[in-house]
Formats: structure tokens, C-alpha cells, sequence
């Protein structure tokens, strides 16, 4: 048996197979879980190709969590495959060009709250959809990237994680009553298509390859993954508003 075997679980952000969030739902299978996957508008079609290379076939359904169409059917929508929930992974961000890149000082208020919108409010909306399916014992993971600090190029990303680890903590103050854990996985900068989409971000990249104290291979997501799988288990029952560095030990080092 596996540590997810009979889990039901939603997962968002598979893109490609490059996505943390598809190596995600290859463990969670694995682990023996029954999961389905959401996308939304000229992605879907992209999902549901990439869901074909899951060691077994999963359902895709819309999911646009700026809509609040598809909020409010996503209930209906995951039980015409599962009954229930046991897990969520929050694995979207998106930022603006203008928002990214060296230009914070010039980011206009509509394009800050697209990222914010988009890369933080969307854990409040999508837990708080999908809660009606949300059995005691439940688990909702996301992926952050260390927004302690300040990153070159990173600029109001970095803003919207921060919001997204604050988000974080008051769902897990104020669904803990309800037995659901919300905690987040801090990855190293990983060659995904997010991470690709970030000007600059190479200059990231370079920093943990020279400086993790763990050997740190930017295009292995399993570390990741298997991090937000653990959450998604039963094995960390106690444990909520938690953010666990999976980054190589660079946290540790003051970066």
C-alpha cells in the first residue's frame, strides 16, 4: 500500500511534463491515489494530452479560479468523478510581464493585482469552493517560492508568494476547527514552465547551483513533489500553517 492509497485528490497547474504538478500526480497515483486534474480555456486541451502520460487516465475539468462560474461548480464538476476530497494541490501562479523582470517600480496597480489575484487570493477560492467535498483529515498543499526576502526579477511574484504564504496561514487558523491542514512545499528555482516564463530567473538558478548545501538539480522535480505528497499523507496529521523548505538547504545559508 501506498501513503496516499485511497486518497481523493484535485490537482491543478499540470501543464507539461516539466510541471512539478505532474510529477505530483505520477507520485500520487503511485502512492495509490485516485486524482483528477484541472485546467481552464486554451489549456485544457493541453492538460488533457499531458494526462495521458499519468500512469493511469485521469479526468480533467474546468477549472478558472478568477471565474466565479467555475468556482461555484466545481463541487458538481469533481463529483461526477469522485464523491468526496481528501486533498487539494495549489500549484498556479501567474504574473504579468510588465510585473516581472526589474520593473516593480513601474508596475502598474491593474497587473500587481492580476498576480495576486491569480497567485494568492486563488488558494482562499479554490479551498473554500471545493470545501463542501472536504473531508476531517484533509490536506490542501501548495508550492511557494522563499518570499522572506527580496529576488532579483522577481519583483511582484515575490509580493503575491508573500501574500500566498500569509494566505496560507489563515486557512489553517481557520479551517483547522474542520480537520483540513494547509501547508506549502518552498521549492529551489526549478526549469518548469513558470520558472521559465520569469526574465532573469537564470540568475536564481546559478545562485543554488553554487550555494545549496545539498547538491540542487534544477530540472528535478521529485524533491518538490514528493514534499507536497507528504503533505497530502497522513504522516504529517499535526502539522498545519507549516511552509517546509525543499530548496537544497539554501534557506538555511542567509542566501
Amino acid at each position: 500500500m501506498g501513503i496516499l492509497e485511497g486518497k481523493k485528490l484535485l490537482i491543478t497547474g499540470v501543464l507539461t511534463e516539466a510541471s512539478i504538478a505532474f510529477t505530483v500526480a505520477k507520485l500520487a497515483q503511485e502512492q495509490g491515489a485516485d486524482i483528477i486534474l484541472s485546467s481552464y480555456g486554451r489549456m485544457l486541451p493541453i492538460t488533457e494530452k499531458i494526462a495521458l502520460r499519468l500512469p493511469k487516465p485521469c479526468p480533467v475539468i474546468e477549472l478558472d479560479a478568477t471565474s466565479d462560474e467555475d468556482l461555484a461548480a466545481l463541487p458538481a464538476r469533481v463529483q461526477e468523478h469522485l464523491p468526496y476530497l481528501d486533498g487539494i494541490v495549489h500549484a498556479i501562479a501567474f504574473a504579468p510581464g510588465t510585473a516581472l523582470g526589474g520593473n516593480f517600480l513601474s508596475t502598474e496597480w491593474p497587473d500587481v493585482a492580476t498576480a495576486v489575484q491569480v497567485s494568492a487570493f486563488s488558494l482562499k477560492s479554490i479551498t473554500m469552493a471545493a470545501k463542501p467535498l472536504l473531508r476531517p483529515g484533509a490536506s490542501v498543499a501548495g508550492l511557494t517560492f522563499d518570499a522572506s526576502v527580496s529576488w532579483p526579477v522577481y519583483d511582484w511574484m515575490g509580493v503575491a508568494k508573500a501574500a500566498f504564504e500569509s494566505t496560507s496561514r489563515y486557512l489553517a487558523r481557520y479551517l483547522g476547527k474542520d480537520g483540513i491542514r494547509v501547508n506549502l512545499i518552498s521549492a529551489g528555482p526549478l526549469r518548469t514552465p513558470a520558472g521559465k516564463s520569469i526574465p532573469g530567473f537564470s540568475d536564481m538558478e546559478d545562485i543554488w547551483v553554487s550555494r545549496a548545501p545539498l547538491k540542487w538539480e534544477l530540472a528535478d522535480t521529485e524533491p518538490a513533489a514528493k514534499g507536497i505528497v507528504a503533505l497530502l499523507s497522513d504522516w504529517f496529521p499535526a502539522t498545519t500553517g507549516e511552509i517546509i523548505h525543499v530548496d537544497g538547504g539554501l534557506h538555511s545559508t542567509g542566501h
